[in-house]
């Protein structure tokens, strides 16, 4: 089943590999026999997928996620192997989706106003007495 990232990009099934293993946590004996852990694994350098720009954008902005140019999501949040392979789908389509999205407006840098500088000098000058008062007294 061919993956639907955002309009226009659609990961073609024959590129995705899939890995199962035993998972942790809830299950009973039906843990211990069945494989219900996903791992899904897309080579981002090698898609025919992606356009060269796109591959760029992903290899730059995904640097933390890839390892050797391919990104892996795993998913052992049910017991089922059907529904973490649905999991593993929905968080590769929304991280490579996020890779993509255009990058938020820069901050604009601002100035604090006079009153709310005052206010913090007045709030500083008040924790230093606060503080001064809980000393020992002097033996003077």
């Amino acid at each position: 089943m061919d993956l639907d990232v955002v309009p226009g990009l659609t990961i073609p099934a024959s590129e995705l590999d899939w890995r199962f293993s035993r998972s942790s946590g809830p299950g009973g004996q039906h843990v211990n026999t069945s494989d219900s852990r996903v791992e899904l694994s897309w080579d981002v350098r090698e898609s025919s997928a992606l356009s060269d720009s796109q591959r760029l954008i992903l290899l730059t902005r995904l640097g933390p996620h890839l390892i050797g140019g391919v990104v892996t999501v795993s998913a052992s949040e049910r017991r089922s192997q059907l529904r973490n392979r649905e999991i593993a789908l929905a968080k590769l389509a929304d991280l490579v989706a996020g890779g993509l999205a255009p990058a938020a407006p820069g901050r604009r840098a601002t100035k604090p106003t006079r009153g709310s500088d005052r206010r913090r000098l007045v709030a500083k000058k008040l924790r230093s007495t606060t503080k001064q008062q809980r000393k020992r007294p002097s033996a003077d």
